[in-house]
């Protein structure tokens, strides 16, 4: 067995305080994803504290939803430890909750401020899968979320920096850095979503491109991982979940094309509900 020691999951330690590099690299994908909303805000002339009243509400909502999705997934696990419901920084972090959960938030924000909600999901979209990027190397600190195993020269294959490799080592065993094949998943999306925003597509569609694209990748890169949430034996959860979210994505693309209710483009002033 080699002599790998892996990152310290604990960033800084103040007493009886630890401060872990997980929450760290969560905070700070949120960070950067509002940074990149606000500017966009600016730019179409919105007020500036929209995302910032939004995110007071959302990411406690999201963390509680993603939280709760996870752990009802994992009840027998939480059942027997109870103790374990609340502690997020050993991971745990289902996107799918915290989607849910902010989405609903979003709608209610938008209903009680009388501003649109696809364009708030619209400015949103480019900053959610620049912080699920982000996110996902908190996975990578936490040795979790990671595929099936693989040798040492698989990974050296791949190019590789040794840090990632070592990590990947876990209990005497190498494997598939899947957090890795979902933050350059991520990556591209946002690329691909701050393209498509330059040619001014439809209200709500930008948003519903993201749901599209982080789905196609969550799906296959699920097919890889080890710790998938099932519903049966054979059944992943994420997966089946990224399909249904595809078919509704598309779906409503269609459908609010057809019957007008997209006829604004992204940057238009005119404000829909």
């Amino acid at each position: 067995m080699e002599n790998i020691q892996p990152i310290d999951r604990i960033a800084i330690e103040l007493g009886p305080i630890n401060i872990y590099w997980y929450g760290i690299i969560i905070a700070f994908g949120i960070l950067l994803g509002w940074f990149l909303a606000t500017r966009e805000l600016k730019k179409l002339g919105l007020s500036e504290d929209i995302f910032s009243d939004l995110l007071i509400w959302t990411i406690p909502i999201s963390i509680i939803s993603a939280r709760i999705y996870y752990v009802l997934f994992k009840w027998e696990y939480y059942l027997q430890n109870p103790s374990k419901v609340f502690a997020i920084w050993e991971g745990g972090i289902a996107i799918h909750g915290a989607l849910m959960g902010g989405i609903i938030t979003t709608i209610i924000f938008a209903k009680k401020r009388g501003v649109s909600f696809w364009q708030l999901a619209d400015i949103a979209a480019p900053s959610i899968i620049l912080g699920q990027a982000i996110g996902r190397w908190g996975n990578f600190m936490n040795q979790e979320a990671h595929g099936g195993e693989v040798t040492r020269s698989f990974l050296e294959n791949l190019n590789l920096p040794e840090f990632i490799i070592n990590q990947m080592y876990i209990n005497g065993m190498y494997y598939h850095p899947t957090f890795l094949y979902e933050s350059i998943w991520n990556i591209l999306g946002l690329i691909f979503l701050l393209i498509l925003r330059r040619f001014e597509p439809r209200r709500g569609e930008l948003f519903l491109s993201y749901i599209i694209w982080y789905s196609i990748g969550r799906f296959f890169v699920e097919g890889l991982r080890t710790d998938s949430l099932m519903l049966i034996d054979t059944l992943r959860i994420a997966q089946l979940l990224s399909l249904i979210l595809i078919v509704i994505a598309i779906f409503l693309i269609w459908f609010r094309r057809k019957y007008g209710y997209s006829t604004i483009r992204y940057s238009d002033k005119e404000v829909r509900i």
